[in-house]
């Protein structure tokens, strides 16, 4: 059993005990983690912004990572970022918990405890379900959920594995929490998003039936529970099976347009349409990210002059659509399909970008680029590679957006390949930074993009 930890919040005049035990070992495990931001950026220093005992043995943390800055896409990056940690605390680890070992505390209040990532212990997982079905707070952390929603107790939990920039636990295969690392201040959008589909009668997106927060040191939303589909696949592993089998995926991809369509007319109804979009402004903002980006990704420096000629063509073409909210991070890993539907998931926007962008209304044109990209991804997965499927993939999708919407992307061509341009370079820097293997998928984008005038 772990040593007597004192229960409830604890005040700034407490953070230095827990940091002198944790900081160190922090220091050296967080930039290891898939959903740390600062890869490329040694910690400079560790604040504990707030520390709950959420129960016996386990810690919940907000903490600020600092680092020094870089440039990225639209400016140089913040100084840091706040993380979201549940930690556990024993003298002895179990072996099923080694996975998830961070170290052992040698001095201050946790000394001579072994300290892990508490959602890959099982019991810990449990009692935060038993939050979550019992709203209240504890400390500054606030539990609500949907007073219609009966969520049973005793689900089991098991953590996923998938890659990703948050952490989820699926209990009994019937719910999914997703549990948010990155924390910005304000109402994730993943929460805000379903909700308002939700309660405009959109069935494209699991409804959130309950969910946790913060009040300190700011407001914003920490986790998000939600029906878990499992016997549905993500749009991406489809995908690749048909590619590996020599299937088209022109039908699948045909309802996914119409899906997103659905999903596009419900938000412009739930948050209403912002007003035409200024091009002008939206060029200036793409370039300056394309500046940055091929900074950080030398790489792109040839390519610049006719990408930039892409964003110039935006200034002065159609409109488009009006702005709305919109996905802001829309690829075949963030739908799924369960018998013959299409749900979309996911709806935080891109994590890099500040949470008021995430939350501003931008053009759908956006969204449907960044699927067209997606099924680029897909088809250049294994040799030889299949342009010609990804496009029929393309078609299929704007066909079937464009049957549902009232418009046809294919006819914003200025538009659309500004958005998709965009898309590449953030693709660009962000296999750089996270995945160098692929960065030869996007890099073949931005050579076909850098060119095409048609």
């Amino acid at each position: 059993m772990p040593k007597t930890i004192t229960a409830g919040p604890r005040t700034a005049a407490d953070f230095d005990g827990p940091l002198v035990s944790l900081g160190e070992l922090l220091r050296q495990w967080l930039p290891r983690q898939r959903w740390f931001a600062g890869k490329d950026r040694p910690v400079t220093d560790l604040t504990v912004l707030s520390v709950t005992e959420l129960f016996p043995g386990c810690l919940h943390l907000l903490v600020h990572a600092s680092h020094a800055p870089v440039p990225t896409p639209g400016g140089t990056s913040p100084p840091g970022d706040c993380y979201q940690l549940l930690l556990g605390l024993r003298e002895r680890l179990a072996p099923r918990l080694e996975r998830a070992y961070i170290g052992r505390a040698e001095q201050g209040p946790f000394a001579g405890l072994a300290v892990y990532d508490a959602l890959h212990d099982p019991r810990s997982a449990h009692l935060l379900l038993e939050r979550l079905r019992q709203p209240g707070t504890a400390g500054p952390l606030r539990f609500e959920a949907d007073p219609a929603a009966d969520v049973p107790g005793g689900l089991p939990p098991r953590l996923l594995d998938a890659e990703q920039s948050n952490s989820s636990i699926v209990y009994g295969d019937a719910y999914i929490l997703k549990v948010f690392r990155r924390i910005q201040p304000g109402v994730n959008p993943d929460l805000e998003v379903t909700a308002a589909l939700v309660a405009q009668g959109c069935r494209r997106v699991p409804a959130p039936v309950a969910w946790f927060g913060t009040t300190a040191p700011q407001p914003a939303t920490l986790g998000v529970l939600q029906p878990f589909l499992p016997d549905a696949h993500d749009g991406w592993t489809l995908a690749l099976r048909a590619l590996a089998a020599g299937d088209d995926f022109t039908a699948e991809a045909r309802e996914l347009g119409r899906a997103m369509a659905e999903v596009h007319l419900a938000l412009a109804e739930a948050f209403g349409p912002a007003g035409q979009g200024e091009n002008g402004r939206t060029a200036e903002a793409m370039c300056a990210r394309l500046d940055a980006a091929a900074h950080a990704v030398p790489g792109l420096l040839p390519f610049v002059p006719g990408l930039r000629a892409a964003f110039g063509a935006l200034a002065t073409c159609d409109t488009g659509p009006p702005a709305q909210r919109i996905h802001g991070d829309l690829h075949l890993g963030q739908v799924l399909r369960a018998g013959r539907d299409w749900f979309v998931i996911d709806f935080e926007g891109e994590p890099s970008r500040p949470l008021a962008e995430r939350r501003a209304p931008q053009s759908p044109v956006r969204d449907v680029a960044g699927m067209l990209r997606s099924f680029d991804y897909a088809a250049r997965q294994r040799r030889p590679w299949r342009p010609e499927w990804a496009r029929r993939c393309r078609e299929a999708f704007c066909a079937g957006y464009a049957a549902r919407a009232g418009w046809d992307p294919r006819k914003k061509h200025a538009l659309l390949r500004a958005h998709e341009t965009d898309r590449a370079v953030y693709e660009v820097l962000y296999e750089a930074r996270h995945r160098p293997d692929w960065l030869p998928v996007p890099m073949a984008a931005i050579k076909r993009l850098a060119v095409w005038g048609g």
